[in-house]
């Protein structure tokens, strides 16, 4: 399940179409000053306690060649530091989708978008908790 190796496998990356049309109606949505953030707990076929997918919009990035470059930054800072939500996720035993749209308009540097994933990475364990309470 989780390894010493700072890894992104395929098994964690989120593909069901199924899993996003739920997301998106009716998932939690919270905002960081880079991401939008859709989750939900979700039952999922894999060992990995989340799945997550990143997005970036057509609209603001014309380029395919900048949409990859912000989704390869985005997946890179949060490979680096997932181990931040999936300690919370395995102590208290839950499994969650997760979908980050990208909302700033200029390309950004690596350092800035990883400090704003362990920003977004923090507020997700704390909303996780929050939720887990209020059940």
């Amino acid at each position: 399940m989780i390894t010493g190796r700072e890894t992104f496998r395929k098994s964690e990356r989120l593909c069901s179409r199924k899993t996003i049309t739920s997301l998106f109606e009716s998932g939690n949505i919270f905002y960081s000053p880079l991401f939008k953030v859709v989750w939900e707990k979700a039952v999922l076929k894999t060992t990995y306690p989340a799945q997550i997918a990143f997005s970036v919009s057509k609209k603001g990035f014309r380029h395919a060649v900048t949409r990859n470059l912000l989704k390869r930054r985005m997946k890179e800072a949060y490979r680096k530091n997932k181990q931040i939500l999936y300690s919370c996720l395995v102590r208290e035993n839950i499994q969650i989708a997760v979908i980050v749209i990208f909302r700033g308009n200029s390309l950004i540097d690596f350092p800035t978008i990883e400090k704003s994933v362990m920003e977004m990475l923090y507020n997700l364990t704390a909303l996780i908790r929050e939720n887990k309470k209020n059940c």
